[in-house]
């Protein structure tokens, strides 16, 4: 069974995941829509079977799609999902789930009332080291956690938009946020700070806080912090996640897991690329039907999404928000 897909968004993910699927056996990726006819037939030159679309309802309605994959800018989410959970096309959509909390809310109301096969792109879950890291845990008791993201900032214009991407924790410090919610359990409470240091003095169109940090309790008592910046130059970054137990340390960074257990060090590599697992994963399921390989659906990234909007209110209100279940 050939698997026809669809990407809304020609932007770099988009590409990425349309490379990665068409080396996928059996996959075809079919039809592509952008925000404009141009952008999209460019990116479906690339393709062999694949047409552009500057029209959604016209990209669906000609073709029969078996999955779609949407990779488009936070405050582009709403309409696509919805119409997508009507026409019963499971879909895979790139993080953050937008940036706000109105349009995940009406979304997941949705999905509960039609129940669809979706999945999220926070790929570290997939990583080989991630999955040593749960299993190292198995006999340890974590006391504190200590995560980063630190960047420099991304050209796009709409990203350094607060009203447009949410800001860096949610665009992107959502993966390690993320990490601590499947490695440790769920976010209980967020106390955030947040500050425009260096960016916005340079460029008056910038409205992202370019420094944070967020202390996260547990609800099995683990306490936490990330922080992030957007502040360094180009090619220069910290991604990670440090948890400290009564047994030592293990220190993780994007492909690479270190333990440090009473005065020995030992290291843990990724061998296969996480991205082409959890896309790997969803067509398995698209195809067979079979869930259990998706390590995050939409109703799962939505509690991440919900403690990264829960640390900016935290910011704006300058006290602790507590997050309800």
């Amino acid at each position: 069974m050939t698997i026809k897909v669809g990407m809304i968004g020609t932007g770099y993910f988009s590409m990425f995941h349309a490379k990665i699927l068409s080396e996928l056996v059996d996959v075809k990726v079919t039809a592509i829509y952008g925000t404009s006819l141009e952008k999209a037939e460019a990116m479906a030159s690339k393709f062999s079977y694949a047409k552009g679309y500057d029209v959604l309802d016209e990209m669906l309605d000609t073709n029969s799609l078996d999955a779609v994959y949407i990779c488009v800018p936070p405050m582009a989410h709403g309409k696509i999902e919805l119409e997508l959970i009507k026409r019963g096309i499971p879909f895979f959509v790139e993080k953050p789930l937008s940036q706000d909390n109105e349009i995940p809310i009406r979304i997941l109301t949705e999905l509960k009332q039609k129940p669809l096969l979706t999945s999220v792109g926070y790929h570290y879950r997939y990583s080989d080291s991630v999955t040593h890291l749960k299993s190292a845990l198995n006999d340890q008791n974590i006391g504190i956690v200590l995560g980063q993201y630190m960047s420099s900032m991304p050209k796009v214009p709409w990203w350094r938009n607060q009203a447009s991407s949410g800001g860096q924790f949610i665009e992107q410090a959502t993966h390690i946020v993320d990490l601590l919610r499947y490695i440790c359990g769920d976010i209980e409470e967020v106390y955030a700070v947040f500050g425009n240091r260096i960016l916005s003095a340079q460029d008056e169109s910038i409205t992202v806080a370019d420094v944070g940090t967020v202390t996260m309790k547990l609800r099995s008592g683990v306490v936490a912090n990330i922080s992030n910046t957007c502040i360094l130059p180009e090619n220069i970054e910290k991604t990670g996640i440090s948890l400290f137990t009564d047994k030592g340390m293990l220190e993780w960074t994007p492909n690479r897991l270190e333990l440090t257990k009473s005065g020995e060090k030992s290291e843990f590599i990724d061998v296969v690329n996480p991205y082409e697992r959890e896309n790997a994963v969803f067509i398995n399921a698209v195809r067979t039907g079979n869930t259990l390989g998706i390590l995050s659906d939409y109703e799962d990234a939505y509690e991440t999404h919900k403690a990264t909007l829960a640390a900016l209110e935290s910011n704006l209100k300058g006290s602790s928000i507590k997050l309800d279940y």
